[in-house]
């Protein structure tokens, strides 16, 4: 089951929250933090410049929360160096998403920001 109008607000203003905050405004040109909504998951780019093209911007996931109903829990996952999608074993679950933003925010394995 999608996420309902309301729970889709709820995201969008929490994890905007860690976009804009990853993303200075003086840096977005080069650099920047997006998500997107997919299914029963949230999934978090870097978004920067091609190197040998600056017109063309290169996505690369490096977080994944997705929302378990039927347990009332968000679990998150990192990339690996494989480029596969692993529990985040520090921090597998909460039942809030800003609690696995603000591990994802610190980063105190350095797992997302290195």
């Amino acid at each position: 089951m999608a996420f309902s109008e309301i729970e889709l607000q709820r995201i969008k203003r929490d994890v905007s929250g860690l976009c804009k905050k990853r993303s200075p405004s003086h840096l977005r040109d080069k650099i920047r933090t997006e998500y997107k909504v997919e299914g029963q998951s949230v999934i978090l780019f870097e978004v920067r410049p091609k190197w040998n093209d600056p017109k063309i911007f290169h996505k690369m996931p490096f977080a994944k929360i997705t929302y378990v109903r039927s347990k009332n829990l968000w679990k998150l996952y990192w990339r690996r160096a494989d480029l596969k999608f692993h529990p985040y074993n520090p921090k597998e679950s909460a039942p809030q998403l800003s609690e696995l933003l603000d591990e994802i925010d610190d980063d105190p394995y350095a797992c997302f920001f290195g």
